[in-house]
């Protein structure tokens, strides 16, 4: 069994749980769990939370200091390094002090201060990023009010207790503000709204009641076992659910699941644990075992000859482990980290929480994005759209009515009250006419039986005005008349279907609409209290259209994104007519929407399909978010996820990079690796400008070190076929390395050419054995010449000449290999088309100084190294203008031959 199924059927227990007590009757649900409406005791209490554990869910715990330590060298270039590090320390100290010789720690130490560096800078930046995200988590209503008795023959009383000492069999008391504290079982219920957002993305609430009614019929009285089921569980009416918020009502519930029982408590343990590899992981691992194959097959090509040749195994055997530390690109960790350090610096800089620094790179090379739509691309904020007659045209007086209806409810304003009131109040001076004018006489509230909501009020003489809206098909069901031409028709079917059609047609542009109607009352027939029987004969006036638009920055963001060569697909829970509507007004064409009972039928091979052809998955659940992802990621893509709700927590978790907000829930922002602090998504384009930039550096560090590593390498086996002693002394061979790898300690301030950065980009282990193999060599030729140049012209052929020989071909190797940064770091002609940022001009001139100073300087003696006579100087400069020259040429050949450069 997969992981994945395992987490399947976890979740599918917990619903069948949920199924159950939706089915029981209150009294088989307070015998099961030895409850009354009188609440549990204390005792009993104490002792259910050692029963059932504390009504707490799985969540990702921060790693203690010393874990994220040790988790900062987790690199395969590290674990080489510190093998070298051994070995030098054997050959070079260990053992010459056992035989009373000299002994040199020099690599050793240049070795682990790297190691050290990369490590430590790794870990205090990703620290930082630790706290900022565990500070920005929102806080949460930690209380809920509970009937509790201190003994079993005292008088119960409600009391506040903590969200985690609530137990299976607690009664519980809801109302408006609340958040659900565990599963429950409504016992009674008045007017309840509740918000499942967090659980389902559909931003519009959902009533609760006390008994169970139909899932799929509304007037339905009871159900069908079968009816109920995974699919449509959250619709289940009796049943709230962990998590989720009370928007308006009240209630009374006893709890029958808590902490991992409850439906978000499966979610929870879905997501936590070690995270999938992700593209960044991929792509450094297949590059470091590309240079680590690499360096186990030269290494012993270079012992084996030098040790034949010269008849020295010792100094081989030195020699070829210096050459190990020279292949292995000893600041690839290093430049790594400081790289992803200084973006993630950077996008501070820009209000944006980087938790996982390798999440930068990841946000570069991605290429889809898949996105919730409500809070993400959506204000996640209900607006009145359009106040219409019966005709489509805009009318005023449905906007007062619609107005009266809602101000003058004593019920919790509902999101669509909320809109009405203020889109009235901004738009008019409404509020101040209609106090002045209308008196409240009485009101119908709202119940999900009618669907509709009636206000009676009074303007100035002694007739009466109720006015209703509610859903269109409750409205019609109970209106006689409608309102056109200020006069009043009778609706006949004719009429009746042309605003059905008319509703209709709204409904597929995304719009939720109610309808309003009025009944005037004569002075004769008017009364101080109403029912609903008097809700007849109504004339409808017309339609409210609503809306949860997108985001200002949603189209702006969407279509940068495209610009550089990502693609958006949208995954929500919310129906597929709305997010079809939302999607073409941020520029994105919906196609036909893939819902997610069609993806359920769906083999891999077959989803695999689709999911190319498809940019909108509608009716998703969580897992099947997350399934979409990884069969993405198998097509070969690199997949990033915007979301933040409960439900979007195991698709953040499974992506390459998990986008998050700060007002997210405390569990999507822990499965997230970016936290957004604003909410403009423009930052997402900075964001993959930001993370390519990064990938560029890193990747020139890698080009740049494996071609010049393979150049000298390849020089060194020329040399060492025809000199009668080492072409380099070790320690010459690491001084230089240490040089040029400090010359690319300023890459991460680097640019990047514009032409880089317009599409996404990812580890490509064969682009770099290309490079290594085509380019490394270019500057072997010129090491060459410099041979014959210090053999022929300044005669340092033989042994007692070879330190006058290692200097001349040090300063040249030294100064090619830097010269290499400038050369490589960009496709275009340096110096001419493209020049590199300041802090890179300036350490690879102080290193060619610093490299040059060596033979001259006090030391050159200690380490086998001698000045130059000045007429080498004039040659040096003649062969590295050649290099620079044959050097373009080949980036040339290379880039048309391959089609890249990087």
């Amino acid at each position: 069994m997969t992981k994945n199924t395992s987490k399947t059927k976890a979740q599918n227990s917990v619903d069948i749980k949920a199924i159950n007590e939706a089915q029981s009757s209150l009294d088989s649900i307070l015998a099961k769990f030895q409850s009354s409406l009188s609440g549990l005791t204390q005792e009993s209490a104490k002792s259910r939370i050692e029963t059932y554990g504390k009504n707490e869910v799985a969540r990702e715990k921060v790693p203690s200091v010393l874990i994220q330590l040790l988790m900062a060298f987790n690199n395969p270039f590290i674990f080489v390094l510190l093998a070298l590090a051994i070995v030098s320390f054997v050959t070079d100290f260990w053992l010459p002090l056992q035989n009373g010789e000299e002994t040199d720690l020099t690599s050793i130490i240049i070795i682990l201060t790297m190691v050290s560096l990369s490590g430590l800078l790794r870990f205090w930046q990703e620290f930082r990023s630790n706290k900022a995200a565990e500070a920005l988590k929102s806080m949460i209503r930690t209380t809920a009010t509970v009937l509790r008795r201190a003994h079993k023959d005292m008088t119960p009383e409600r009391i506040e207790i903590p969200l985690s000492e609530i137990v299976p069999g607690d009664i519980v008391y809801l109302s408006a503000g609340d958040m659900i504290p565990a599963d429950i079982r409504l016992i009674e219920s008045r007017d309840l709204f509740v918000s499942q957002a967090v659980l389902t993305g559909e931003s519009i609430p959902v009533e609760k009641y006390d008994t169970l009614g139909a899932v799929t019929q509304k007037t339905s009285d009871n159900i069908e076992t079968s009816n109920i089921n995974k699919d449509n569980l959250l619709d289940v009416n009796n049943i709230c659910y962990m998590g989720t918020n009370v928007v308006s009502g009240t209630a009374t519930a006893i709890v029958v699941a808590t902490g991992g029982d409850t439906h978000f408590g499966s979610l929870a343990k879905s997501i936590v644990g070690s995270r999938a590899e992700t593209s960044f992981d991929r792509g450094v691992n297949s590059v470091s075992w590309l240079l680590i194959r690499f360096m186990l097959i030269m290494v012993p090509i270079v012992f084996f000859i030098n040790g034949f040749s010269k008849n020295d195994w010792g100094d081989a055997a030195l020699f070829a482990l210096a050459v190990a530390v020279g292949l292995t690109p000893e600041m690839l960790p290093m430049i790594v980290s400081a790289n992803l350090a200084k973006g993630a610096v950077g996008m501070a800089k820009r209000k944006v929480v980087v938790k996982r620094l390798n999440a930068i790179q990841n946000f570069g090379a991605m290429d889809i994005l898949c996105t919730d739509k409500t809070g993400t691309l959506t204000q996640d904020k209900i607006i009145l759209e359009h106040h219409l007659d019966i005709k489509g045209q805009v009318d005023s007086s449905v906007l007062e009515l619609a107005w009266l209806n809602s101000y003058y409810q004593s019920g919790m304003k509902n999101l669509m009250d909320k809109a009405i009131i203020r889109f009235a109040e901004e738009k008019t001076s409404m509020k101040k006419v209609g106090v002045s004018l209308y008196k409240k006489i009485d009101e119908l509230p709202f119940d999900f039986v009618r669907r509709r909501l009636s206000v009676v009020v009074q303007n100035g003489d002694d007739n009466h005005l109720m006015i209703c809206k509610g859903a269109v098909e409750e409205m019609l069901s109970i209106a006689s008349y409608v309102y056109e031409n200020d006069e009043y028709l009778p609706l006949n079917d004719e009429r009746k279907q042309a605003l059905i059609a008319l509703a209709h047609e709204y409904n597929k542009e995304g719009f939720r609409v109610l309808a309003v109607g009025v009944k005037n009352i004569p002075a004769s027939e008017t009364k101080p209290q109403y029912t609903v029987q008097d809700e007849t004969a109504l004339a409808i006036r017309g339609f409210l259209t609503f809306l949860d638009p997108p985001k200002e920055s949603a189209f702006e963001a969407i279509s940068a994104l495209n610009e550089h060569g990502v693609g958006v697909k949208v995954l929500t829970g919310d129906n597929e007519i709305i997010t079809i509507k939302v999607c073409r007004e941020v520029g994105l064409e919906p196609g036909t929407p893939l819902l997610g009972t069609e993806i359920e039928k769906m083999d891999d091979v077959e989803l695999k399909k689709q999911i190319e052809q498809h940019t909108i998955f509608a009716k998703l659940t969580p897992l099947q978010k997350s399934r979409i992802i990884r069969l993405l990621q198998d097509n070969g893509h690199t997949v990033g996820f915007l979301g933040d709700g409960i439900n979007d927590a195991p698709a953040l978790r499974d992506a390459d990079v998990g986008i998050s907000v700060d007002t997210a829930t405390d569990i999507a922002k822990e499965s997230a690796d970016i936290i957004l602090l604003e909410k403009s998504l423009m930052v997402l384009e900075e964001g993959v400008i930001c993370g390519r930039e990064t990938f560029g550096n890193i990747m020139k560090y890698l080009n740049m070190t494996a071609s010049s590593n393979f150049g000298n390498i390849f020089s060194v086996l020329v040399a060492s076929a025809f000199l009668p002693f080492l072409p380099m002394l070790a320690i010459h061979l690491l001084i230089q390395n240490l040089l040029y790898d400090i010359s690319q300690l300023s890459l991460p301030w680097d640019k990047m050419d514009n032409e880089f950065l317009q599409k996404p980009r990812k580890w490509n282990a064969l682009n770099i054995r290309r490079f290594m193999i085509w380019i490394g060599p270019t500057s072997s030729i010129f090491d060459i010449t410099t041979y014959a140049l210090m053999w022929f012209v300044f005669s340092a052929n033989s042994v007692e000449a070879q330190s006058l020989f290692h200097s001349g071909w040090f300063i040249e190797g030294l100064l090619s290999q830097t010269l290499v940064v400038h050369m490589l770091r960009t496709q275009k002609i340096p110096f001419v088309q493209s020049t590199a940022a300041f802090p890179v001009i300036v350490m690879t001139l102080l290193v060619m100084a610093i490299g040059i100073y060596i033979p001259f300087s006090p030391l050159s003696g200690l380490i086998g190294l001698q000045p130059l006579p000045w007429s080498y100087f004039p040659w040096l400069l003649a062969t590295l203008f050649s290099y620079c020259c044959v050097a373009q040429l080949m980036k040339r050949i290379y880039i048309k031959r391959f089609g890249q450069w990087f």
